[in-house]
C-alpha cells in the first residue's frame, strides 16, 4: 500500500511546526510535576518529614512508615534504608525496593568541612557504639556514616547530635549536601586565605532554608583556599587564588559530576571576594532551582545545565538577573600535579603539627572514633578534621607530642607513613549495604590492599606518587572511578568458565588537578574480582618499567600500548 499524501498548507499559511517540550524549568514556566520525585516534593515539603518522625515512626516502628517518607523525604535527613543481607549483586537490578531493602537505616551525619573537634568526635563513636553496631565509615564528602540505626533510636541521635552542634539535615536529597573543605584550612603553611569563614556562614544560612529544600536534584558545594577539594567534580567549587590587583579571594568553578555521565566543571572565569562567597553561592543554586531541568531525573544534575547554557551565558544569568552586579575577571588557580590528600606529618603556620593518617577505603568504627578523640586530646589536641580522600586529620600537635601519636592512631589501624596502596585505595559502600550495589567493596578494598603490600613490596619504594586505585559497586561512581589512576566500576562479568561472578569495568588513567580527566576505558576489558591483584600488580610493574623520567600513571597510559594495560 502506498503512503498516504502528505498535506501541503494553504497558500499564505506556514506549515504547524511542533512545540518544544519543556525541560520542567521554573523560570521558564514548567512548574507542574513531571516525574514521581517533584510529585512527592509538591505535596510534601520534604524539611516536614522530621516532625513524623519524631512524632509517629520512632514510636510505631519501621512498618509505620509512608513509603513516600521512608523512599523519599528520608533522604532530606541523611536517612536511607539499608540493603537487606543475603541478596547478591545478580538480583539489584531485579527486585523492587521493598524487596531490597532492610527494616534498618543507614545515617550520613553532616560534617562540613570535615571539621571536628575531639568532643564531637566522642559523641560520634558513643552513638556509633550504642546505635550503629559500631559502624562507621569516612566518606569521600567528609562525613560520617553509620548502618544498622533503628527508626525508633533517630530523634535520641539527633538530640546527642545537636547537643554537640551536629546535624543529619539535608545530608542527603534533592538540597545542598554536606559541603568540602580544606581540612588544613587555617593552619596550612601555603593556603592562599582560610576560607573555612564562607563555608560557615552558607551552613549559617542557607542549610535547612526551605528556598532551597527543593532543588532538581543534589547540590554539592566545595570551598577551600588549597586545591584539595576535587574541585572539579562538584556542582560550585571556590577555590583559593591571588589576584594580581585584589589579593587573595576564590576562583569559582561550576557544573561538575561524575556518574553515568561524567562532567569536569568549568571556569566561570571570575575572582570571588572571600566576604561575598556566600552570595555568589546563592546565586549560583538559585539559578539550579529556577532553570534546573526537572522533566527528567537523568539531567537534573546543574552540569547538564551548564553544557548546555556554556559558562558565558551562565555568568551573564548570575551577574543580571540574580546578583544585579558584574564579577570581577579573575585568575586560574594552579592546580597541583598531585592528589593534596595531607597524610604524614606536616607543619602548621604556628609551629604545631598536622597528622594525616590512613585508614582502608575510610572503614573505621564508633570505637576507633572514641579512641582517636583520646589519643589526640593526650597530644594535647581538641581539632580533628576528616578528608574528601577517606583520611582523617588530627590538628594542633606540639612537635613533642608527634612520636608518641603516631604510634597511637598506628595502633588504631590509622597510619601517617602508609604504604602506596593504603594511601591510594578508595571505596564506596558497596553490596554490604547499598541497594544499588552489584559487587562487595569495602572488604575487597581491604583485602587488595593486604595482598598489593606483599605482591608489589619490592617497587612500592619507586611510587614516587601513589597510584590511586577506587573500586565503586555500581555505576554511579561514589568513589570517582573515572578519576582514578585505576578505576573498577562494579558489574557482574563472565569468567573463563562461562560463570557469571563479581567483577569490574576498568578506567585507567583518570585524574583530577594536573592530569584532569576521566579514564581510558579499554575496549571491552573486565576483570573478575579473583583476577583484581593480579591486574593490578600487572600493570602497576608495567608503569614502573615503561615510564619516562618523572612521568605520571595519567600520563603513561595515554600513550601505552592497549596490550599492556589488559
Amino acid at each position: 500500500m502506498s503512503a498516504p499524501p502528505r498535506e501541503t498548507p494553504a497558500k499564505g499559511r506556514t506549515p504547524r511546526t511542533r512545540q518544544k517540550r519543556g525541560e520542567g524549568q521554573w523560570a521558564l514556566g514548567y512548574r507542574e510535576p513531571l516525574n514521581p520525585n517533584e510529585q512527592s516534593k509538591k505535596d510534601d515539603n520534604p524539611l516536614n518529614v522530621r516532625a513524623r518522625i519524631e512524632n509517629i515512626y520512632a514510636h510505631r516502628g519501621f512498618d509505620a512508615i509512608d513509603p513516600g517518607d521512608l523512599r523519599g523525604r528520608f533522604r532530606w535527613f541523611g536517612l536511607y534504608t539499608q540493603r537487606k543481607p543475603g541478596i547478591d549483586g545478580g538480583r539489584t537490578a531485579q527486585l523492587e525496593p521493598e524487596e531490597l531493602e532492610d527494616k534498618y537505616l543507614m545515617m550520613r551525619v553532616r560534617t562540613d568541612g570535615g571539621a571536628l573537634t575531639t568532643e564531637q568526635l566522642r559523641v560520634l563513636g558513643e552513638l556509633s557504639q550504642k546505635h550503629a553496631r559500631d559502624t562507621a565509615d569516612i566518606t569521600d564528602r567528609q562525613n560520617i556514616q553509620y548502618h544498622w540505626i533503628g527508626i525508633e533510636d533517630v530523634p535520641a541521635i539527633w538530640s546527642r547530635l545537636e547537643s554537640v552542634g551536629l546535624t543529619t539535615t539535608e545530608a542527603c536529597g534533592d538540597s545542598p549536601r554536606g559541603m568540602l573543605g580544606s581540612p588544613v584550612a587555617g593552619i596550612a603553611e601555603d593556603e592562599v586565605l582560610d576560607a573555612s569563614p564562607a563555608l560557615e556562614e552558607i551552613r549559617r544560612r542557607y542549610i535547612g532554608d526551605p528556598r532551597f529544600s527543593n532543588l532538581p536534584r543534589k547540590f554539592k558545594t566545595a570551598i577551600s583556599g588549597l586545591p584539595d577539594i576535587v574541585h572539579e567534580i562538584n556542582d560550585i567549587s571556590f577555590v583559593g587564588v591571588d589576584h594580581p590587583e585584589h589579593g587573595p579571594g576564590l576562583d569559582l568553578w561550576i557544573g561538575g559530576g561524575l556518574s553515568t555521565n561524567p562532567m569536569l566543571a568549568q571556569r566561570l572565569g571570575v575572582w570571588v571576594p572571600l566576604d561575598e562567597a556566600a552570595d555568589v553561592w546563592e546565586g549560583v543554586v538559585s539559578i539550579f532551582r529556577d532553570y534546573g531541568y526537572r522533566r527528567l531525573r537523568s539531567r537534573a544534575r546543574l552540569k547538564f545545565l551548564v553544557k548546555d547554557w556554556g559558562p558565558e551565558k551562565f555568568r551573564e544569568v548570575l551577574e543580571t538577573q540574580y546578583l544585579k552586579r558584574k564579577l570581577i575577571d579573575g585568575p586560574a588557580v594552579q592546580n597541583p600535579a598531585v592528589p593534596v590528600d595531607h597524610v604524614g606529618v606536616h607543619k602548621q603556620k604556628d609551629g604545631k603539627f598536622y597528622l594525616g593518617a590512613a585508614p582502608i577505603a575510610g572503614r573505621v568504627s564508633g570505637s576507633t572514633l572514641l579512641a582517636v578523640a583520646d589519643a589526640a586530646e593526650r597530644a594535647g589536641s581538641r581539632r580533628v578534621r576528616l578528608t574528601p580522600l577517606q583520611k582523617l586529620v588530627v590538628l594542633d600537635v606540639p612537635e613533642a607530642e608527634v612520636p608518641a601519636l603516631q604510634a597511637e592512631l598506628a595502633e588504631l589501624g590509622l597510619q601517617t607513613k602508609p604504604s602506596p596502596w593504603r594511601r591510594s585505595v578508595m571505596a564506596c559502600t558497596g553490596l554490604e549495604f547499598c541497594k544499588l550495589a552489584i559487587v562487595e567493596t569495602k572488604v575487597r578494598a581491604q583485602q587488595l590492599v593486604a595482598d598489593l603490600e606483599k605482591s608489589l613490596a619490592d617497587i612500592n619504594a619507586q611510587l614516587e606518587t601513589p597510584v590511586t586505585v577506587h573500586l565503586n559497586g555500581c555505576p554511579n561512581s561514589c568513589a570517582r572511578v573515572q578519576t582514578a589512576d585505576i578505576g573498577l566500576k562494579g558489574q557482574i562479568v563472565t569468567d573463563a568458565d562461562g560463570n557469571q561472578v563479581e567483577g569490574f569495568q576498568v578506567h585507567l588513567g583518570g585524574g583530577l588537578g594536573a592530569d584532569a580527566g576521566f579514564g581510558r576505558k579499554l575496549r571491552g576489558h573486565k576483570v573478575t574480582a579473583g583476577e583484581l591483584v593480579e591486574y593490578v600488580e600487572r600493570v602497576v610493574r608495567a608503569y614502573v618499567a615503561g615510564r619516562e623520567p618523572g612521568e605520571r600513571f595519567p600520563q603513561w597510559v595515554l600513550r601505552a600500548d592497549e596490550g599492556v594495560l589488559q
